[in-house]
């Protein structure tokens, strides 16, 4: 059998799912919005039937701080308010990643990505080919042979596997390894990592093809000429701090099992009462077959089923040709 493990950032792609239905809401009879645990498990189906990994874990970020707010207090603080419904959602989207018998990993003071780093870095080396799946541009930096990111369809657009040459071509950079130099640099909105004021991503790729690296580009600041050369040593302390939020740990204390990660059979009685009391009954039916007995539908509200022989994202969602909105999650 094939070794390849799929790692899940579960938040992004919650965000995902929840976003991907927005335009037509997902309700139970009771008014509960079911859009991101609906997506999240068709997501989670695709890339079982599709993609058909040995291994599978999905990792969560947890309520603590980690190093990186201590580091910078304003770390992540252009949030938005995680939306009531996703906060509720998550509850039940963890009893059915464990009713599919996946594990789920998570630890305090450290965020998803470094938990799927470590555990990347761990199943190469035990002779794994990986593929992270995020939209997160920021897992480039851990991208190798064995390691890619793998991007799921969204919105119309195709699922993306990105490896080091596409990593490279995305970024303007010669090696991976220079993606946290990039984000020291210019910065990242999305995680409120701030990088030289008045640089952006033009700019950083240019002192990366002439320096090799932030450092060495901070050390030539005194030739840089001009307004420019100015902003880079102003910059030179968020530039570090920078480079060091946008790094991804990996030397979490958790440990890639080859046992536990394997794909097993799913508790059909478990998914059976989730699907129920999410009043999944398409969904449930099709993956569990006659073993599935769906609640009545009740009259006041009926669930939307999907149309026959309409095109559909992973999410579940029907492609049109308007163009998603992408979350910023990760």
């Amino acid at each position: 059998m094939e070794k390849k493990v799929f790692l899940l950032d579960a938040f992004a792609l919650v965000f995902r799912a929840y976003y991907a239905l927005i335009r037509s809401p997902r309700l139970t009879s009771k008014g509960k919005n079911t859009n991101a645990q609906f997506g999240f498990t068709n997501a989670l189906i695709d890339l079982i039937n599709k993609q058909k990994p040995s291994h599978m874990a999905v990792c969560f970020d947890t309520a603590a701080p980690t190093e990186r707010h201590t580091d910078f207090a304003d770390y992540k603080a252009n949030r938005q308010e995680t939306p009531e419904d996703i906060l509720e959602a998550v509850p039940d989207i963890k009893r059915i990643i464990q009713a599919f018998n996946i594990p789920i990993v998570a630890l305090d003071g450290y965020e998803a990505d470094d938990v799927i780093g470590t555990l990347s870095k761990q199943a190469e080396k035990a002779g794994y080919d990986v593929y992270m799946v995020t939209p997160d541009k920021d897992y480039g930096q851990l991208v190798s042979e064995r390691i890619k990111i793998y991007k799921p369809a969204y919105g119309g657009n195709d699922a993306e596997v990105l490896g080091p040459a596409e990593v490279c071509a995305k970024w303007n950079i010669q090696d991976v390894s220079q993606v946290i130099d990039m984000l020291g640099m210019m910065g990242d909105a999305v995680d409120n990592i701030p990088g030289i004021p008045g640089v952006g991503e033009k700019t950083a790729a240019k002192f990366l093809q002439e320096y090799g690296s932030l450092e060495n580009t901070l050390a030539n600041a005194d030739t840089i000429k001009g307004a420019m050369g100015e902003k880079v040593r102003k910059g030179k302390e968020l530039a570090i701090l920078s480079k060091k939020l946008a790094t991804i740990i990996t030397s979490v204390p958790v440990e890639f099992h080859e046992e536990d990660f394997k794909l097993k059979e799913w508790n059909k009685d478990e998914l059976k009462n989730i699907f129920s009391e999410l009043e999944f009954r398409t969904l449930g039916k099709r993956l569990l077959g006659e073993d599935f007995t769906p609640p009545p539908s009740p009259r006041s509200v009926v669930e939307k089923e999907m149309p026959q022989g309409v095109q559909t994202d992973l999410f579940g969602n029907i492609i049109s040709s308007a163009p998603t909105p992408e979350p910023s999650s990760g």
